[in-house]
């Protein structure tokens, strides 16, 4: 089972695609801030003279912003992209939703504009305006979800459909990476993402992490409980005649537990 890779996948693999810790932290702000800021050193730039230019209002999800568009306000819905949903009348708030929103809110930071490139059809069936969206000093914000495992490609509909096979690289190169939505095995489905599958996965990767920790643990109990021929159950502390010889049929970290386990001390 692919693991979670939270924390420390954002603060190194976002940068370096190199590891395969695991954590289950969530990502604070400051996580964020330090990703973006690599983020706004790092990425390529393109050229958006050729785009328009509107007015920046709010950051709706991590896939939609809100813009001053011909006098109306107006949502802009990321083309070819999804992001996890924070707050969802349904789907309710899902795993890398608030990631998503905070990492587009950081990138978006401090800008009073963005500028939109358009594909042949500006508006879905929801009446939004449908974009692929840069910073004003040229980044992809779609590529960069993307690169950084906090989105997937999809709702790919001729014929907007320009930087599709873009995208899917990009993707790719996050798929295998196991980062961020892809971290968790089946919980991005071709129908958009799954939460029983993420919590599914957290709670099997808590129970092997407690049982390794169990076993550790147990592992440098050094008392050994053995029953004898009789039936009698006997423990063994280091340094004693036999203790060295006897075979443990379990073992103890002190006489009190294996007392407790009804285990007796041996005489010598």
């Amino acid at each position: 089972m692919k693991k979670f890779y939270l924390a420390l996948f954002f603060s190194t693999l976002l940068i370096s695609g190199c590891t395969e810790e695991t954590s289950t932290d969530t990502i604070g702000t400051e996580d964020i801030q330090g990703i973006v800021a690599s983020t706004k050193e790092t990425a390529e730039k393109h050229d958006v003279s050729k785009f328009e230019e509107y007015e920046l209002q709010d950051i709706i999800d991590g896939d939609t912003i809100r813009i001053k568009y011909n006098g109306s306000s107006e949502k802009v819905r990321f083309l070819l992209v999804d992001t996890p949903e924070t707050n969802h009348e349904t789907l309710g708030e899902q795993p890398y939703g608030p990631e998503a929103k905070e990492f587009t809110k950081q990138l978006l930071a401090g800008q009073d504009t963005v500028y939109l490139e358009f594909d042949v059809s500006y508006r879905d069936k929801y009446k939004r305006l449908l974009a692929y969206v840069y910073t004003k000093d040229g980044i992809s914000v779609q590529e960069q979800l993307l690169k950084n495992g906090l989105a997937r490609v999809a709702y790919i509909y001729d014929p907007n459909t320009k930087h599709v096979d873009w995208f899917k690289s990009i993707q790719k190169t996050a798929q295998k990476s196991a980062i961020g939505i892809w971290s968790v095995e089946d919980y991005v489905t071709n129908r958009g993402y799954d939460k029983d599958a993420y919590y599914a996965a957290s709670k099997d990767n808590s129970k092997t992490e407690n049982d390794e920790s169990n076993t550790a643990n147990k592992s440098s109990c050094v008392i050994k409980g053995n029953i004898n021929s009789k039936g009698n159950k006997i423990y063994h502390m280091p340094g004693q005649r036999e203790y060295d010889h006897t075979v443990a049929e379990e073992m103890f970290c002190t006489e009190e537990e294996a007392e407790a386990a009804g285990f007796i001390p041996a005489t010598r």
